[in-house]
C-alpha cells in the first residue's frame, strides 16, 4: 500500500457507513460486509487503473443496486414477505422435497431445519461457503440469470443433493457440521448440477 493511501477495509467501512446513513430504516445489518466485500474486491483489482480509481464509487453503486434486490433478507419484519428469507428457505425446502424425497425426509426426521444452514447460504449469497474465486463464479452465474434468486435456490439445492450419500448416512451432528461447513468442491460441479435442475 502506498503511503497516504487508505486501507481497503477503510473504504469498505465507509461504503457501509454511508449506506446505513442513507437507509435509516434498515441501517447496517451484520453480514452486509460479506456482500460488499466481493464487489469491492472486483472493483479494486480492475487491471485498468482508470477504473480502479473509481472503485469506491462503483462499488457503492453496485452494492446499493444489489441491496435494493435483497433488502428483504436483511429486514426482520419482512422475513415472511415473498422476497423474505423465510420464503426463500421454504422454496429451497420445497425444491429439495421434489428432487429427492429421501434427503428431505432424512433432514426432516433429524429436525435439521433449513434455517440451521441455508439462512446464511441465501442471506449472504453463498459468500461465506466458498473461496473468493468460487464466490465470484457463483455470483457471475446468479447475476446473469434473469431469475437470479431462482438460480441461487437451485445452487443451494444442488449443494445438498451432491452430498446425498453422506446426508443419508450421517447423524444429526454430522449433517449440521457438513451443511454449515460445506466441504471443498469444484464449483463447476455444483453449477452444472444446478443448471440441470428443471
Amino acid at each position: 500500500m502506498e503511503e497516504g493511501q487508505e486501507a481497503h477495509w477503510e473504504v469498505v467501512q465507509r461504503i457501509l457507513f454511508i449506506y446505513a446513513k442513507l437507509n435509516p430504516g434498515q441501517g447496517y445489518v451484520q453480514g452486509m460486509n460479506e456482500i460488499v466485500g466481493p464487489i469491492y474486491y472486483v472493483m479494486a483489482s480492475d487491471p485498468d487503473l482508470s477504473n480502479r480509481a473509481h472503485a469506491e464509487a462503483d462499488c457503492f453503486f453496485c452494492f446499493t443496486a444489489l441491496m435494493s434486490e435483497i433488502r428483504d433478507f436483511f429486514i426482520k419484519t419482512l422475513d415472511d414477505a415473498e422476497g423474505g428469507i423465510k420464503c426463500m428457505m421454504s422454496r429451497l425446502s420445497n425444491m429439495l422435497k421434489s428432487k429427492d424425497i429421501s434427503i428431505y425426509n432424512r433432514l426432516k426426521s433429524q429436525e435439521l431445519h433449513p434455517q440451521y444452514y441455508s439462512f446464511r447460504w441465501i442471506n449472504l449469497l453463498l459468500s461465506q461457503e466458498f473461496p473468493l474465486p468460487d464466490v465470484l463464479r457463483i455470483w457471475d452465474s446468479v447475476f446473469s440469470d434473469e431469475k437470479r434468486f431462482d438460480f441461487l435456490i437451485k445452487i443451494c439445492c444442488s449443494m445438498i443433493l451432491i452430498q446425498r450419500d453422506a446426508i443419508l448416512e450421517n447423524d444429526f451432528a454430522s449433517n449440521v457440521k457438513l451443511l454449515q461447513n460445506y466441504p471443498p468442491i469444484d464449483i463447476n460441479v455444483v453449477l452444472t448440477h444446478a443448471v440441470s435442475l428443471a
